[in-house]
């Protein structure tokens, strides 16, 4: 009751309040940081890892040589070995496309019509009809890729090879033309942009490399667990065959995002803490303002622990406060990023969340029962020792003294 009857200042003691409505705003403010750019941070590393991955493939298996030779079968043997979901024979190489006078670069990836229904992230946001076009002489592209050349389905593109035919003036670029099947996202801009996909067959002749492929996509039921398969793929594959995991091709763009992930964590922590000092501040101007009322409550037999817990549970209720509507402003704030991104991006007119810069083609927000628990505990943890040292100090008046000069 004497805890919250002195956080209620009178109109004197104005100031006070002052401080106690700041600090409780800014652990409000900081609770809510930390809990929304986590969640974004997980859900920026999530969707990327789901979008890299599906595409890609959680093990690449390349040839020593030239090429991967009797693909199929070293495709069959992958397949047997245990926790293997499946293994794609791929081509792939950079040419340049053309069309409607554009120019720009893109990846080529050969591959089967069966095993492009199979790859669920491309497959998902391509009809039936599409799949029935694919053949010899079509292609599927990006939107993105048909928004910046100004293509729709059943028109053509021109790709150019650089390594073509080999003549007595030199090598001169393999150029030929496709007609777009249809168009495909993925809801990454690299990839919507920037690869076209070809049937296998027509790929190993465009780039000539004749019966063999330039790796073997394998995907694994548990990604996490890729390094423990490394061996019994690279005995399966062969002697003539190398084993890349996506820990080995991505780690260190995983590793920079993990990276940040904590830095931003730690920096957002300082407004916490900030918040914090102020309770420190507030409580200890409200024990000099109060040490008459002290005084008067260790002559009437309070004790030290009494007067200390007092300041302490005026202080915790602060803190208690604050991260507890922290908490709820971060999680409704996540609920609701996507609808909070395009109203500020109509009110400014400004595009948050480019794209092309950003890779996905929304902003995502995941969050981790165990980052806001950990949030939560410091938050709190913080607010607890920030009302010691004010505590303490009211616990430790002498009553004599506080009374001699009022």
């Amino acid at each position: 009751m004497l805890a919250l009857r002195y956080l209620r200042a009178k109109r004197a003691e104005s100031f006070i309040s002052v401080i106690t409505v700041i600090s409780l705003a800014g652990i409000a403010i900081g609770v809510a940081a930390l809990i929304i750019v986590t969640a974004v941070m997980n859900g920026f590393r999530h969707d990327l890892m789901s979008r890299i991955l599906g595409f890609n493939g959680h093990v690449t298996i390349v040839g020593l040589e030239r090429g991967l030779p009797d693909f199929d079968a070293v495709a069959a043997r992958v397949r047997r070995v245990p926790g293997v979901v499946g293994a794609t024979p791929v081509v792939e190489n950079f040419v340049g496309v053309t069309s409607n006078g554009i120019t720009t670069g893109a990846q080529v990836r050969g591959i089967r019509r069966s095993d492009l229904k199979a790859l669920a992230i491309v497959a998902k946001s391509l009809s039936r009809e599409t799949l029935d076009r694919f053949d010899e002489d079509s292609v599927i592209i990006g939107v993105r890729m048909a928004e910046q050349l100004r293509l729709v389905p059943g028109m053509t593109i021109t790709l150019l090879a650089p390594h073509g035919d080999v003549t007595p003036f030199g090598t001169t670029p393999r150029v030929k033309t496709y007609t777009i099947a249809g168009l495909f996202s993925v809801g990454m801009s690299q990839y919507d942009q920037s690869v076209v996909f070809m049937p296998l067959d027509q790929a190993q002749l465009y780039f000539d490399t004749g019966d063999t492929v330039t790796s073997l996509e394998v995907m694994v039921g548990d990604p996490d667990k890729v390094q423990e398969m490394a061996v019994p793929l690279m005995r399966a594959a062969g002697p003539a065959a190398r084993v890349l995991t996506w820990r080995d091709t991505q780690s260190t763009f995983f590793a920079a995002v993990q990276v940040e992930h904590i830095v931003m964590f730690l920096i957002l922590t300082l407004i916490i803490i900030v918040a914090a000092l102020n309770i420190v501040s507030g409580l200890y101007m409200l024990v000099k303002d109060k040490s008459a009322d002290i005084a008067i409550l260790r002559t009437m037999g309070a004790t030290r622990g009494a007067v200390m817990r007092i300041f302490m549970i005026g202080g915790l209720s602060i803190g208690v406060v604050g991260t507890f509507a922290g908490f709820v402003i971060g999680v409704v704030f996540c609920a609701n990023i996507e609808t909070i991104r395009e109203f500020l991006s109509s009110l400014m007119g400004v595009r948050l969340f480019d794209p092309t810069i950003y890779f996905l083609s929304h902003m995502p927000a995941e969050m981790d029962p165990w980052e806001v628990t950990l949030i939560i505990v410091t938050s709190l943890a913080l607010s607890f020792l920030a009302t010691l040292y004010p505590s303490w100090r009211a616990a430790r008046l002498d009553p004599v003294e506080a009374l001699r000069y009022e």
